[in-house]
């Protein structure tokens, strides 16, 4: 497959499943805790990387001893992590994540390190963006940083393809250089100030969505997979059923894997028929860089 460079964000996770989230002023006990590499750049990469493409992750990490084994971890997965580094005096990022026995999940994050990845890093790391076929990025670093590396990648002719989690106000001038614009029900809702709510909402949100000035857009709905356009009308394409373990990195398995495709040449709708696949699977299993999909397990679903 073809290259991918990703600017993100890179955090220990730790995941502890109740039985029910605690009301205000409530305290649950009986939680059982696990602890997961995660960061939605990380684990977009590492995605991406399972299943075949060539990855350069651009990203920190804190001083503090968890960084050096999240970054090991990813090397181990085939990402190119060279320009990954250390911010000193920081702690690297961390989530803290609840999953309910449904899959479903809530969580809270210390950004730490990853606010410490600056505009200034990404020019640095120009050539490699630009040798690249696709940039992927999300929102769990500065929105400035985001906004030099499609810059970047544009001045380039390297397709962008911006994640907007968590969803932040961003300028037309970057959603214009964008192809695609990803984002789930709840961010386009932030974006259009309007609620967008399952596969009708999605398909009625897209042609909003593209007059912000994206190339296209893919809108995740969940079980229900993907709606998405590249100007003509909005399609869907079904998630397959399978049963859910726990959903935290769905999401990323889905961005993941639409990114290896599009940098391989894909046209959309395939790339987003086997990211929905690789979403699919990546619930079944718990965690989010321990459930990433092979290519195996993709095309058996």
């Amino acid at each position: 497959m073809g290259d991918v460079f990703v600017v993100g964000s890179i955090n220990q996770d730790f995941v502890l499943s109740v039985e029910r989230r605690p009301t205000p002023g409530e305290t649950v006990t009986d939680a059982r805790l696990a602890t997961h590499n995660g960061g939605k750049g990380a684990n977009q990469a590492a995605a991406a990387a399972l299943l075949g493409a060539s990855v350069t992750f651009l990203g920190r990490v804190g001083d503090d001893g968890f960084g050096e084994p999240l970054v090991r971890s990813l090397a181990d997965k085939g990402v190119d992590t060279s320009l990954v580094q250390e911010a000193p005096d920081s702690s690297t990022g961390t989530a803290f994540i609840t999953v309910t026995p449904d899959g479903e999940n809530a969580i809270t994050v210390a950004p730490g390190a990853n606010r410490r990845l600056t505009a200034e890093d990404v020019d640095e790391a120009s050539e490699s963006i630009g040798e690249a076929h696709v940039l992927v990025a999300q929102m769990e670093v500065q929105p400035e940083v985001v906004l030099r590396a499609v810059e970047v990648a544009s001045g380039n002719g390297t397709r962008a393809l911006v994640n907007l989690a968590p969803p932040f106000e961003i300028p037309q001038s970057l959603l214009e250089k964008l192809d695609p614009l990803v984002l789930n029900e709840h961010e386009a809702a932030f974006l259009l100030g309007e609620r967008v709510e399952g596969v009708d909402g999605a398909r009625s949100a897209v042609p909003e969505l593209l007059s912000l000035g994206p190339k296209s857009v893919v809108v995740t709905v969940g079980e229900d997979g993907a709606v998405f356009s590249g100007g003509e009308s909005a399609k869907h394409l079904a998630a397959p059923e399978v049963e859910v373990v726990d959903t935290t990195g769905a999401g990323d398995a889905f961005v993941g894997a639409l990114a290896a495709r599009l940098a391989d040449d894909a046209p959309l709708e395939d790339a987003v028929a086997y990211a929905v696949r690789a979403g699919a699977a990546a619930v079944t299993e718990a965690g989010a860089q321990g459930a990433l999909p092979t290519p195996d397990v993709v095309e058996a679903l």
